[in-house]
């Protein structure tokens, strides 16, 4: 019988066995020496069930809003597909932190689904050992609204009167029907 491929999928083309690849990390306790190589464990920690790996590998300072149970229920739920790295900064040896971004695949509900994400990881010198910070995907720009009329202003049709008594009163007034 032949060994099980690890689900991180290292190496589509070839398969690399579990044991040769995530299990040293999820098992045995060996620190990852790449954040690429946490990120690849993490994802077989989804895939394999093992929530304490998960919670393990979280920096410190940000467990204080680990849902154990939505994470477990995701892990389980899932039939899990392959993770997909799309690009690394830094998180190599001798860094002080990295990003990876990734898509992992997966199929939930019967609908196949992917879960794209940037993530920050940080390395713990005083452990030796590298810790996933948070997803860093770039927020979206802010919506900016151009000058918005007060209800003490002059009315910007030109009547002379207050927004409030001329144009606000009919936009108040139509808002309450």
């Amino acid at each position: 019988m032949s060994e099980t491929a690890c689900p991180c999928r290292l190496h589509a083309a070839y398969p690399t066995p579990y044991s040769a690849c995530c299990a040293p990390y999820l098992e045995a306790g060996k620190p990852a020496p790449t954040a690429e190589s946490l990120m690849r464990a993490r994802y077989s920690a989804y895939a394999r069930g093992n929530i304490d790996f998960l919670l393990d590998s979280l920096a410190p300072e940000s467990r204080y809003d680990f849902d154990r149970k939505a994470v477990t229920h995701w892990s389980s739920q899932a039939q899990w597909l392959g993770l997909e790295i799309l690009s690394t900064e830094r998180g190599q040896p001798g860094d002080k932190d990295g990003y990876v971004e990734f898509v992992a695949h997966f199929v939930m509900e019967g609908e196949r689904r992917a879960h794209r994400e940037r993530s920050l990881f940080r390395f713990d010198e005083g452990e030796g050992r590298w810790y996933f910070v948070e997803e860093a995907n770039r927020k979206a720009a802010p919506i900016v609204k151009g000058h918005q009329t007060g209800r003490n202003d002059p009315c910007p049709c030109g009547s002379g009167k207050k927004y409030k008594k001329c144009c606000g009163a009919t936009d108040r007034s139509s808002a309450d029907t």
